[in-house]
């Protein structure tokens, strides 16, 4: 992957051609964001939007990027498992990741011709930076004959020393469909103990964590409950497995928002990355949501500007070198044809 800074555009004005050409944007944004907000992220959406038609681009978001991201110039939304699919499936010449590096490396993989961009190469993952090709050889070594899966939040150097990939919606599905009685689950210790309690297969794991899900704890839950009885709480598998135990729900980001959707509780409580609540709030309108959360820093970097600026230039383009792409390619594949 290419890391070249690149400088943030100038502030655009907020001028009347501009309140013109978005005000449909607007009427179709209004719900999640404030008429104070919008004369400053006007600019950057009409530009972004010209962008994208320019040079025929979309844009792929995650669900923990911010509201502006999310609900203004996003294309394709989802976790990180609706992304890798929906990213093999792009048409256009040009796909933004709005995410982090694996994920633009997972879009690269799946769909090699076309160019991918992500606007800060600096957007890491302390979860993916916890393991390295070489520590999965060693474990292979310590390990023989036990399939080693890694879950989707790893390096592309990661994923082709692998047999499979997983994400949180379908770990559990993926380490019983590699018929073994012991599997390597890495590299998410907290996903894998999670995992460990739903199913007769033996887990083996690697001491990697999500900064934002290791610190919630189970008193977290038990002070949401007792400040509001009636509210129910869903928790992401990366949390530490006290914290679900407490929970009322565990799943993805696409299951959180599916449980909410379906069930329509009228108080709720996502225990995962701050943004999930602000973005599934506008199909959810019978909920009114607690804000218990943490912030992803490395999310966090993505922006509107940033956006702009990598368009503009077709700049920090994410590039896979072949003989890595091939067997990491090969382990997501695997993964997409098990889910």
């Amino acid at each position: 992957m290419t890391v070249a800074a690149q400088p943030l555009v100038d502030e655009f004005e907020y001028t009347p051609e501009v309140a013109e050409r978005m005000a449909p944007v607007f009427e179709r944004v209004k719900d999640h964001i404030t008429a104070e907000e919008w004369p400053v992220i006007a600019p950057y959406v009409d530009e972004i939007i010209r962008l994208k038609k320019e040079k025929n681009a979309v844009i792929l978001a995650h669900n923990y990027q911010t509201r502006d991201i999310f609900h203004c110039v996003s294309d394709i939304v989802g976790d990180s498992l609706a992304l890798a699919i929906k990213a093999k499936e792009v048409e256009a010449d040009v796909m933004v990741v709005c995410g982090v590096h694996f994920m633009a490396e997972t879009a690269k993989l799946l769909n090699p011709s076309k160019k991918v961009l992500i606007p800060d190469p600096e957007a890491g993952c302390s979860l993916a930076e916890s393991i390295t090709a070489a520590d999965v050889r060693q474990l292979r070594k310590d390990n023989p004959g036990v399939p080693i899966c890694t879950y989707v939040n790893t390096s592309a150097d990661v994923k082709s020393e692998v047999d499979i990939c997983c994400t949180s919606a379908n770990a559990k599905k993926i380490v019983e469909s590699l018929g073994s009685d012991k599997v390597l689950l890495i590299p998410d210790q907290f996903l894998a103990a999670n995992v460990a309690k739903t199913t007769d297969v033996e887990i083996l794991t690697w001491a990697g964590q999500c900064e934002v899900h290791e610190l919630y704890k189970k008193e977290d839950i038990q002070q949401i409950r007792k400040d509001h009885p009636e509210c129910v709480v869903l928790a992401h598998p990366e949390c530490p497995p006290e914290v679900l135990d407490e929970a009322d729900f565990s799943g993805s980001t696409t299951g959180m928002a599916d449980y909410v959707k379906e069930k329509k509780p009228e108080l709720v409580a996502l225990i995962t990355e701050c943004s999930m609540s602000d973005n599934i709030r506008a199909d959810c309108p019978d909920s009114e949501f607690i804000m218990s959360c943490t912030m992803c820093p490395h999310m966090k970097k993505i922006t509107l500007e940033k956006i702009v600026n990598c368009l503009r230039d077709l700049s920090n383009e994410v590039f896979v070198d072949e003989d890595i792409a091939k067997p990491a390619r090969a382990s997501i594949e695997a993964m997409i044809a098990a889910s």
